[in-house]
């Protein structure tokens, strides 16, 4: 499966999400809907974890649609955000890049 990088830098084809909505595998929504309950201390349900990519025109979840700062920020701008000046000292993308070498690197090998 081809990489499908994220304006973050994430791979989405490796995301859980989109795993279970590719493979429309229930049993996979309802762990994920579990682990990312837990991790953000709200109710996720099976039903809100479908997801075909932060940058493809299909269903995403709720996160990745509307809440997602870095996507907000480069969606009508860049390809993604390796290709923005101001990457190293963005706030909104901050966390992912310190603790996610392969996003860094998918970034700044997009440049």
């Amino acid at each position: 499966m081809d990489k499908m990088i994220a304006y973050c830098g994430l791979d989405c084809s490796k995301c859980e999400a989109y795993l279970a909505t590719i493979n429309n595998d229930d049993s996979l929504r309802e762990k994920v809907a579990a682990k990312w309950s837990k991790l953000n201390n709200i109710l996720i349900t099976p039903d809100q974890i479908n997801c075909e990519g932060c940058k493809a025109d299909g269903v995403k979840t709720i996160f990745c649609d509307k809440l997602c700062e870095i996507r907000k920020c480069a969606k009508d701008k860049y390809e993604n955000c390796g290709k923005c000046n101001k990457l190293e000292k963005c706030e909104k993308i901050k966390m992912i890049i310190s603790n996610n070498y392969e996003a860094i690197h998918n970034l700044k090998s997009n440049r």
